[in-house]
């Protein structure tokens, strides 16, 4: 029976051309997640070239006042992208890997991207984990959606009945048979993802192999558990196509639409006017209390006094400028924890609806979540910080432009380690597909012997 239900398969020019799409789909998915690299890499090379050659050219400009020097030069903090970002993108096209920031104001900065073609961002890219999420499934739909319809429809299910002692044998047979040939397309697709993106064999990839292969498990108990209510062909194919819709689109989208009436943002907004209007308002107004809020945020620069009677100094300049952040920290603070409220309450959401979850997973794992975005915000806040209080005494005390070492600042990298929680990872999706089997035994017991 085994042989010839292989066979039977192997002869379908339909199910062979459906794999053949998923692998060509697949092998496109890794050429766009190694173009992404490479233009990422591309990207850091030239920056860090850049840095280098704008500092010596604003030096060269303004071999005077390190104040003024200061006010055009940046400096860039790398986000580094591990290889396996390649698979699953996620926010990295969207939040870049890289930022160039002066020592003035940091708010306005934090935010900014790169402009991008709007037809681009609405097609966004079809990396593997969009090929794994939306592709695998509607193929897997193709695959199953008359295991048992189909024997009902040739006339041969009463056969199968009186000449097998055990009909539903034959049905895992089947399932199994379509299961191994998108495993193996599963596997070898993320084989040759490992030597093409150059994606270290470690914990990290595991992970993300096991949860891509719960996924499709899901898919398949879920065809299984739609085959056990012995509907016909159109039937079975219509729940099934519903389920994909539901799950992949649907769902996502009323999560994020519920994520964003629970936890609305206009600190996005009042944090930039406030930044603003922290620094641009002190133009008009006394110098001296601009200056003492200074020193009451940096009491270690109180020996530093703006001169009397002068209406420009760089102290003065420097101290207006961090205004801007210190009125604007309460809402920037206030944004970033509703940033953070809203990627947990979609983990938790996710749980629920293996679609999320998988998607959320393999982020988590490629760090191109919003998690790694938020936490590389803070170590931008920091690495600003530490670039202020080293240029402020400078600043304040008029160094000589030619008295500091410009070559040493180069590109500076922030990397991070995926955190591995195997069972939040792993488990909702394995307790899903177990519902589903669990579910469907019960109905096979109830509609084999009826049917």
């Amino acid at each position: 029976m085994e042989a010839l239900l292989l066979k039977n398969f192997l002869r379908s020019k339909g199910l062979m051309t459906g794999l053949l799409i998923l692998f060509v789909a697949g092998l496109i998915s890794l050429n766009i997640g190694k173009h992404f690299l490479d233009k990422n890499k591309e990207i850091i090379e030239k920056t860090a070239h850049y840095q280098q050659e704008s500092i010596a050219k604003n030096v060269e400009f303004h071999p005077k006042e390190i104040g003024l020097l200061l006010y055009y030069v940046r400096f860039g903090l790398v986000n580094e992208m591990p290889n396996l970002a390649g698979l699953a993108i996620g926010q990295r096209d969207i939040n870049p890997s890289l930022k160039s920031v002066t020592i003035r104001n940091l708010e306005e900065q934090k935010y900014a991207t790169d402009l991008m073609n709007p037809m681009y961002q609405m097609l966004g890219n079809m990396d593997f984990s969009f090929v794994l999420i939306y592709f695998f499934p509607l193929i897997i739909i193709a695959f199953c959606f008359n295991l048992i319809s189909e024997e009902k429809e040739e006339g041969t299910w009463s056969l199968v009945l009186s000449q097998s002692g055990n009909p539903i044998k034959m049905l895992r047979i089947k399932i199994l048979i379509r299961f191994v040939s998108v495993f193996l397309i599963l596997v070898l697709l993320l084989m040759i993802a490992k030597f093409y993106l150059a994606i270290p064999f470690d914990a990290v990839f595991l992970a993300f192999i096991l949860t891509s292969i719960l996924y499709i498990i899901f898919w398949f108990t879920l065809a299984w558990l739609v085959a056990s209510f012995h509907k016909n062909s159109s039937q079975n194919a219509l729940i099934l196509l519903l389920s994909w819709v539901t799950l992949t689109i649907v769902v996502p989208a009323g999560v994020n639409a519920l994520t964003v009436n629970l936890y609305p943002v206009p600190e996005a907004f009042s944090t930039v006017l406030e930044s603003r209007d922290g620094y641009h308002n002190k133009w008009d107004v006394p110098k001296e209390p601009t200056v003492a809020k200074f020193h009451q945020h940096y009491p270690q620069f109180s020996q530093f006094k703006h001169p009397e009677g002068k209406d420009y100094s760089w102290l003065w300049y420097y101290a207006m400028q961090q205004m801007g952040d210190d009125e604007a920290a309460k809402d920037a603070l206030a944004f970033k924890e509703k940033l953070k409220k809203r990627n947990a309450f979609s983990s938790t959401a996710g749980m629920f609806f293996p679609s999320i979850h998988a998607q959320l997973s393999l982020n988590a794992l490629s760090l191109s979540d919003m998690d790694n975005y938020l936490n590389f915000i803070e170590k931008l806040e920091s690495f600003h910080e530490q670039k202020r209080l080293y240029f402020y005494p400078k600043i304040f005390t008029e160094t000589a432009v030619s008295d500091e070492n410009w070559k040493k600042f180069g590109l500076e990298f922030y990397q991070e380690k995926p955190s591995l929680n195997w069972l939040k990872m792993l488990l909702p999706l394995l307790i899903i597909s177990i519902l589903c089997v669990f579910w469907a035994k019960l109905k096979f017991g109830k509609n084999m012997m009826a049917r």
